[in-house]
């Protein structure tokens, strides 16, 4: 049996991916901060009705000492970690003449610094169980085309394309793969809030915002949190255990690369 972490599973894309996960037959573990708690054990009792194994793990993914126990209680409870999924993030919408360095470092210690911290953790759980694994990381659409407002999330997501590549390279040899996808406009709360800002900062109504990026999305729809669980539920099987290093836009058609 397989057991698969995912960070930020409280609600949205992580909840969706940890629901696909779980009806893929895998065992699930959930993260989140403490601060959404609640949230989290909602969704837990949520997937237990599918009848797998779910575990739960409150811990900051931009504080070292905290991952570290969240991945030792996972193998605790579950025994052992097959699967990595890197989800948690933050969005901020503000200009670069407006942006204090706090506000950088704080999207850049989730964003960039939280899924390092993950994969490293993960990697190293892995390593020493034998038999390799799956590492899987939350980029973005703007890992390809950053937008206005939000070039922080962007230089973040970036850099987390970079990380991919790099961790693939190197843990290739320990027969673990390293992929990340890649969504573009997705009906979260987090875009509802990108929306809410970019709206102020362009003079828009709310959701102005979100029907003027979404115009340009070839399959005419914004995605939802399932669409992007699909592609983490391919990465997580066998059938891309060739596939390594990649960072896979999801995004409806809007970004051609």
């Amino acid at each position: 049996m397989t057991t698969a972490l995912i960070t930020g599973a409280g609600r949205g894309i992580g909840k969706a991916i940890a629901r696909r996960l779980a009806e893929d037959g895998h065992d699930i573990a959930i993260n989140d901060i403490a601060a959404n708690s609640d949230m989290l054990e909602q969704t837990a009792e949520e997937l237990r009705a599918t009848g797998r194994k779910v575990s739960t793990a409150l811990a900051d993914v931009s504080k070292p000492d905290e991952v570290t126990e969240m991945v030792r209680k996972v193998v605790a409870d579950q025994g052992a970690l097959n699967i990595m999924v890197a989800n948690a993030g933050i969005a901020r919408v503000t200009s670069l003449l407006e942006m204090e360095a706090d506000e950088w470092d704080q999207v850049m210690a989730v964003n960039m610094r939280g899924v390092f911290l993950c994969y490293r953790e993960a990697a190293k759980q892995m390593i020493a169980q034998g038999g390799g694994g799956k590492i899987i990381g939350a980029a973005s659409i703007v890992a390809y085309r950053p937008f206005a407002l939000l070039s922080h999330y962007s230089a973040s997501k970036l850099g987390v394309r970079g990380l991919t590549q790099g961790a693939a390279m190197e843990w290739a040899k320990h027969g673990i793969t390293v992929n990340a996808y890649c969504p573009g406009i997705v009906g979260t709360d987090m875009w509802d809030l990108i929306d809410e800002k970019l709206a102020r900062e362009e003079g828009l109504q709310r959701g102005e915002a979100l029907k003027k990026y979404s115009e340009s999305i070839a399959l005419g729809r914004v995605s939802v949190p399932e669409d992007v669980a699909k592609l983490v539920s391919y990465l997580a099987s066998p059938d891309s255990d060739y596939m390594t290093g990649q960072s896979i836009m999801i995004d409806g058609g809007i970004q051609f690369s």
